[in-house]
């Protein structure tokens, strides 16, 4: 939900995007039963889009003088805690309780851009992630790019695989790494369009580190489908999105080397695409295990609002208002073995 979001906008009191009414009917019954009293706070944020908020990711391959003490002046601040273990010096992220947009910067070729809108809970997968200088990475399902550029923050990898197998969204992120990274480094990044529950049988035991921030049901953006068609048959077809995920997550492992690790995301609350499928991983894989990841949420928890109740090794971000960050889950798995 990077900027492939458009923003309503509160317009002589009425949403310019109107919600759309199916779709609320459907998750006001499922995330009532799934999140309880947590969900009438969350609605009206997902409801409201005058009260979202972004942050800035500052690319560290462009020069911008004067781009921070304007941001502060502005009211933004380190979105981060630097003694976070988990956040590498390099990494810069600004946000601010306020809502509202910085202006986007456009695409212009052969011109590094200075920052990247987004929402702040989509750099967590990243940070889970934990990349290291020189180790090989896979980015499973990199469109449209935010969180291929963050990976590019936090460390230089040795080789770096960003694969999207949708056409459109695969322009789309070549675009994105094009606008945020130099040359030089650009030749260390395939992009590929391939079946990513084919790369594990392609490529295995190949890479250090996974991320695959899965297809999903997309909360926010599902919310104003502007066709009411369309909106059910998205939700006929979000049963269908677990299978997918859980392929997904299969294929990561067998691209592991044994001792890597890799980290699962979506932007959606439902427990179908997150828990479930991270349990049923869990269940029939015996060669990967859960990674706690509960220091690192605690480390973030002033920025971010958290459902209690979860496992050490996965988090799921709750938008309210003045952080209206998320929905974002986060899981971790280690590959433990080749079988």
């Amino acid at each position: 939900f990077f900027l492939a979001l458009k923003l309503g906008k509160k317009t002589k009191g009425k949403l310019q995007k109107q919600i759309c009414q199916v779709v609320l009917d459907h998750f006001e019954k499922q995330y009532t039963a799934e999140l309880g009293h947590a969900w009438s706070s969350v609605r009206s944020v997902l409801t409201s889009p005058w009260c979202w908020q972004h942050a800035l990711l500052l690319n560290r391959f462009s020069q911008s003088p004067g781009l921070e003490s304007s941001l502060s002046e502005q009211g933004y601040h380190p979105a981060f805690p630097a003694a976070l273990p988990e956040v590498p010096a390099a990494l810069r992220c600004y946000t601010r309780t306020a809502p509202g947009r910085f202006p986007a910067q456009k695409h212009q070729p052969g011109k590094l851009k200075d920052y990247y809108l987004l929402n702040a809970a989509s750099l967590l997968p990243v940070l889970a992630l934990e990349v290291k200088d020189g180790e090989d990475v896979l980015d499973l399902c990199a469109a449209p790019g935010g969180k291929s550029v963050a990976v590019l923050q936090c460390a230089c990898p040795g080789y770096f695989h960003c694969n999207e197998y949708d056409d459109l969204r695969s322009r789309w992120l070549e675009q994105t790494i094009e606008s945020f990274i130099p040359d030089p480094l650009i030749n260390l990044i395939r992009v590929s369009k391939l079946d990513g529950r084919q790369i594990g049988d392609l490529q295995p035991e190949f890479y250090d580190k996974v991320l695959v921030d899965a297809p999903c049901s997309n909360d926010r953006s599902w919310l104003f489908s502007a066709d009411p068609q369309q909106a059910l048959l998205r939700l006929m077809q979000r049963k269908e999105l677990s299978s997918l995920q859980f392929q997904l997550l299969r294929s990561a492992i067998k691209a592991l080397c044994p001792g890597g690790s890799l980290v699962y995301s979506t932007c959606t609350l439902s427990k179908a695409e997150n828990s479930d499928v991270i349990n049923l991983i869990l269940n029939s894989c015996r060669n990967v295990m859960p990674v706690d990841i509960s220091g690192m949420a605690r480390g973030v928890s002033q920025e971010f609002s958290f459902l209690s109740g979860m496992q050490h090794h996965e988090l799921l971000v709750l938008p309210e208002k003045g952080r209206a960050w998320g929905p974002m889950y986060v899981a971790k798995l280690k590959k433990v073995s080749s079988t």
